[in-house]
């Protein structure tokens, strides 16, 4: 966010006496002087989002409402071939929800990267051991429920549902209801825009480097 403050206050002044007056899951990390052309929403060249899925025969515990959840192993290679057909500028009317208030369908998303994190082999007695995956997804903008509708395919691959192919074909047919389900929006999580570096402002949130 940004603002023009009524009274005159330090970086560090102002992040202490916001975090005051938010609620415990809510916390500002900093606070910088701007040039008045500045604009938090405007100003930003992308944005990142990343979900995080656990894979695991048993459901989230006390990652409950945090992370995702599969039971089925996923297909690494698949997904990511799967996610290659998305990048570019698209249509991504086939992903968008129908409350979504966008003007325009037609975004660019310039990088999907994923990862697995967890044991490589299974524990005795296990056909698989739990892992997370992560999702990052980096755009000049997103639509509503974007994110969580591209998920939805992707899984759908992962657990072989769907070749890869198919998800160049969901993004053609610009029809909602060629995608699959809207997937769970426990997971996903807005890691922060990009700024052009002219501005001298953080690249990265407390949360990119926090999550699986």
């Amino acid at each position: 966010v940004h603002f023009n403050p009524p009274v005159d206050r330090t970086p560090a002044s102002w992040v202490r006496g916001t975090n005051a007056f938010l609620p415990s899951d809510i916390a500002v990390q900093w606070a910088r002087s701007v040039p008045d052309t500045f604009h938090a929403r405007a100003s930003a060249t992308a944005r990142r989002y990343a979900y995080v899925l656990l894979q695991s025969p048993v459901r989230p515990s006390v990652e409950t409402g945090r992370v995702g959840w599969v039971f089925r192993p996923l297909d690494g290679d698949a997904m990511r071939a799967a996610a290659a057909y998305l990048l570019g500028e698209h249509d991504f009317t086939s992903f968008r929800a129908s409350a979504c208030q966008a003007l325009s369908p037609i975004k660019t998303l310039q990088r999907i990267n994923i990862t697995r994190t967890g044991p490589a082999h299974p524990e005795p007695g296990e056909d698989w051991s739990p892992c997370y995956w992560r999702f990052e997804f980096e755009g000049n903008a997103f639509l509503h429920h974007m994110i969580r509708n591209i998920m939805g395919c992707l899984v759908a691959v992962g657990q072989g549902a769907q070749p890869p192919e198919w998800v160049g074909q969901v993004l053609a047919a610009r029809s909602r209801k060629a995608a699959a389900p809207t997937f769970s929006p426990d997971g996903l999580y807005f890691l922060g825009p990009i700024y052009d570096a002219s501005w001298g402002l953080p690249s990265r949130t407390a949360a990119y480097d926090a999550l699986p």
